[in-house]
């Protein structure tokens, strides 16, 4: 009962919020209640029947009732075609009516046409009468020479007959136009008899008022007459000048090219004084006179300058003589420019006229010159020739002259200001191929300049003070930015498809490599210093050393050497970039003489390779503050100490200990016991890495083993070597061991101490320096060793610089046929100093600046 109760409540199934969880859980609320299942879905099945018959009552009242959907769609159609049927009604009335209004105003229409018609007639007959009226009293005024009123009569008379140019095809109409042609054919021919008689007869100034007038005639009858007018004028003034200075004489040689000029100058200041009131400004005769001169004269410079290259006595034409003559035309050229640049434009009948130019006047005539530049070029040529000698002369410090960190070299300023006024004449002469050569012959002395002056003052002397070396860098750095800055300005300046032959790049990494040269001769000054610390090291008994100290006495020496040098270069060094050079590089060289200096103290016990590894540290240590002494601000007190506040860039102390670490596997090795022989071999495989038994012996010979007890080590690193698994993890040869002693030396005598394959020797002969940067320039780079086990290149050993003892320390001049030579090496190490490979750090400033911050 309960459950029919519940059924049948309109709120549970008619509610918007229904559930049927909800209304299950209310129906079958107690297990007992399950038996009503039938009855619950009997109901349910009724409930849905009634809705069905509803619903379906419901669609035949809505379908069939008197307010039906069908009848109000049949009544909505039959009130559309009753509005379509009044649309069409209503266009058809604006149709009728339209029709009866063009009937009505068709008259109106005829006679409005009939009224424009007669305007047209009645305006056409007046001017026809002005026209008649206009061309007799044109005819009267011109036979009586009224040329005021005839240019005002005449641009109406054409203003006129230009309306009935449509008409011609009626005969009165023909025979007038007829009439008015002939009439300014009269006039054209009168007004340029009129200007004949009087230059003829010298009555210029007498007649002057007609001829003003007559000019007004011209300027009516057209730009034809007008140009015939100035052109018989411009002809009129140059006949005297074509008649005296023809090519074929005497005058009208380069010689007497001055004459020409002066010969124009008076007859320019002749037209301004007594003619130029006679033109109307806007028509520029005096512009006109000038062009022409200058276009004959060039014609005549064309002709001269060809007779002269055909020459049969096969002198041609002299140098100084061209040039003077060339010097002389552009300076002609810059008067006029200048002179016609300056005088107002505005003309009498428009303003737009005021910034028009007729001519620029540079380049007309000296472009006779161009195809004869080639012995300008040839001429710059020679005279570079003769300065380079001179430069190479010169002492490098003028003896009145005090020493400057940022000075550079006067020769390089001399030659640059001869380069910059020589490329700016060149350029206002010839934009072209001129123009290329005589960029080719910059760039030639460019190299020689290099090679032959700022190479060659490193050569000089037992051992170049560093005032000369910073000077020479300075230099080198100064002709590597201002050699970009020429390759631009001749790219602006030369014709745009020849700007990519233009390339003075080689050039830039020719001077490059002598500030690479500059900054290696710097570190080889300190190197020398330090030949004591390293002897008294050598002189240490490492084979019977029994305790390790805080540091071995030569550290000390060292350190201090390296100190002052660094005190005396550094302060003079002004960039940045070159003083990270110098450290970079000294630091180079310290890692690798200490290596060179290992072999020299062999045998070396456990503790003594123990301690070399502790005055390693010292060493690294005392390098990280190096850069300390670039321009430390205050002084430090003591000589050789750094300053203690400087703080190194992280980036240069990460570069000293990776050079200084390299040292660390040598050392490492050293220290282990040969006895368990397996634990000599296994730090062997572990540190050094390789499969080479040479230089396994080479560690045996350091420690200082008997010849009799290395076959037995040999054998068992042979078989540690090649065991399961090592093989993949070596190397075939050490790059750290490999170069260190040749095979020739390994016995019971020692090992030779020969650095080979470009590693530097820890002796420097400073008088062969500059002999030795050329040989490196012969050599090339291909000597560049990054024999590191880092994998940087140390500095000096990089570019192939040995000491008298090394692979390239052998000596011989540069001649002839080995310039190119080596000058295309030099440029090589330029390159090589430019690369991120620790030649002069990672880009010059890049790295530095990065570290600092």
């Amino acid at each position: 009962m309960n459950t029919t109760v519940a059924l049948a409540e309109p709120r549970s199934l008619d509610s918007v919020e229904y559930d049927p969880i909800a209304h299950l859980n209310l129906l079958f609320s107690h297990p007992s209640t399950v038996t009503s299942v039938a009855r619950v879905a009997s109901t349910l099945q009724r409930h849905q029947d009634d809705l069905t018959h509803t619903i379906a009552s419901l669609e035949t009242v809505q379908a069939y009732g008197p307010d039906s959907s069908l009848e109000r769609m049949q009544s909505a159609q039959a009130e559309l075609a009753e509005l379509f049927q009044r649309i069409e009604s209503v266009r058809s009335r604006a149709l009728q009516t339209e029709r009866d209004i063009t009937t009505m105003t068709a008259d109106i229409k005829r006679l409005d046409g009939t009224k424009r018609n007669l305007t047209h007639s009645m305006t056409a007959l007046k001017r026809l009468q002005m026209l008649t009226t206009a061309y007799e009293q044109l005819r009267g005024l011109s036979r009586s020479r009224q040329y005021r009123e005839c240019a005002g009569l005449l641009q109406a008379v054409l203003q006129l007959m230009r309306h009935f140019n449509s008409y011609r095809s009626i005969e009165q109409i023909a025979v007038l136009s007829r009439n008015v042609n002939d009439l300014q054919r009269e006039l054209l021919e009168q007004v340029c008899e009129d200007f004949e008689i009087a230059f003829a007869k010298g009555e210029v100034a007498a007649r002057r008022g007609v001829l003003v007038e007559a000019c007004l005639v011209m300027d009516a009858l057209g730009d034809h007459a007008k140009s015939r007018l100035v052109t018989w004028y411009v002809n009129t003034e140059l006949r005297e000048y074509r008649q005296v200075f023809r090519g074929n004489d005497e005058a009208g040689s380069l010689d007497n090219i001055g004459r020409r000029y002066a010969w124009f100058k008076r007859t320019l200041k002749t037209h301004e004084d007594e003619h130029a009131m006679i033109f109307p400004p806007h028509w520029r005769v005096n512009e006109m006179l000038a062009t022409a001169f200058c276009d004959g004269t060039r014609d005549d410079f064309k002709g001269i300058l060809e007779r002269s290259m055909r020459r049969a006595d096969g002198n041609k034409i002299d140098v100084n003589l061209l040039l003077s003559c060339l010097q002389e035309t552009m300076d002609f050229e810059q008067g006029l420019d200048r002179r016609f640049a300056n005088e107002s434009r505005a003309s009498i009948d428009t303003l737009s006229s005021a910034d028009d130019r007729v001519q620029n006047f540079n380049g007309s005539i000296s472009v006779a010159f161009e195809p004869y530049l080639s012995l300008w070029v040839e001429s710059q040529d020679k005279t570079l020739a003769a300065m380079i000698p001179k430069y190479k002369s010169q002492p490098l410090l003028p003896p009145d002259e005090e020493f400057s960190s940022q000075a550079v070299i006067s020769s390089a300023i001399e030659l640059f200001h001869f380069y910059k006024v020589t490329l700016s004449q060149c350029a206002k002469l010839s934009t072209g191929e001129r123009l290329l050569d005589l960029t080719k012959t910059l760039a030639k002395y460019l190299d020689e300049y290099a090679q032959q002056v700022l190479l060659a003052y490193l050569q000089r002397g037992q051992n170049p003070p560093v005032q000369h070396i910073v000077l020479v860098l300075n230099t080198a750095e100064f002709w590597h930015t201002n050699t970009g800055q020429l390759e631009e300005n001749i790219k602006k300046r030369i014709d745009p498809e020849l700007g990519a032959k233009v390339d003075l790049s080689s050039q830039s990494d020719a001077f490059m490599g002598v500030a690479s040269a500059a900054v290696l001769a710097m570190v080889h000054r300190v190197e020398l210093d330090c030949e004591g610390a390293w002897r008294e090291m050598k002189n240490t008994n490492w084979s019977r050393m029994e305790a390790v100290s805080d540091q071995t006495s030569y550290v000390g020496e060292l350190v201090k050497h390296v100190n002052a040098g660094a005190a005396e270069i550094l302060p003079l060094v002004v960039k940045p970039q070159y003083a990270r050079a110098f450290c970079d590089n000294l630091i180079e060289h310290m890692a690798t003489a200490y290596i060179n200096n290992i072999v020299q103290c062999r045998p070396v016990c456990e503790v003594g390779a123990e301690q070399m590894l502790l005055d390693k540290y010292v060493l690294t240590k005392a390098f990280e503050n190096l850069l300390s002494f670039h321009n430390a601000a205050p002084p430090p007190s003591t000589p050789g100490t750094p300053t203690p506040s400087h703080q190194p860039p992280s980036s240069f102390v990460k570069r000293v200990n990776q050079s200084m670490t390299r040292i660390d596997p040598l050392l490492k090795t050293l220290q282990v016991r040969p006895v368990p022989p397996e634990g000599l071999v296994q730090a062997y495989l572990g540190y050094i890495g390789d499969r080479s038994d040479t230089n396994f012996r080479k560690i045996l010979e350091l420690k200082g083993v008997r010849r009799q007890d290395q076959a037995h080590l040999i054998e068992l690193f042979a078989l540690h070597r090649d065991g399961a698994g090592a093989g993949r993890q070596l190397v075939e040869q050490s790059p750290l061991l490999t170069p260190l002693m040749s095979t020739a030396g390994l016995g019971s005598t020692g090992l030779a101490p020969v650095a080979a394959a470009g590693a530097l020797q820890t002796r420097f002969d400073a008088a062969s320096l500059g002999e030795r940067l050329l040989n490196v320039a012969r050599d090339g780079v291909e000597r560049i060793n990054v024999g590191t086990t880092s994998g940087t290149a140390t500095g000096a050993a990089g570019l192939g610089i040995t000491s008298p003892g090394g692979s390239n320390a052998a000596g011989g001049s540069v001649q002839g046929g080995q310039s190119a030579t080596i000058n295309e090496n030099l440029k090589n190490i330029g390159k090589f100093f430019r690369r991120d490979i620790g030649g002069l750090g990672a880009r010059f400033g890049k790295r530095d600046a990065e570290g600092e911050r």
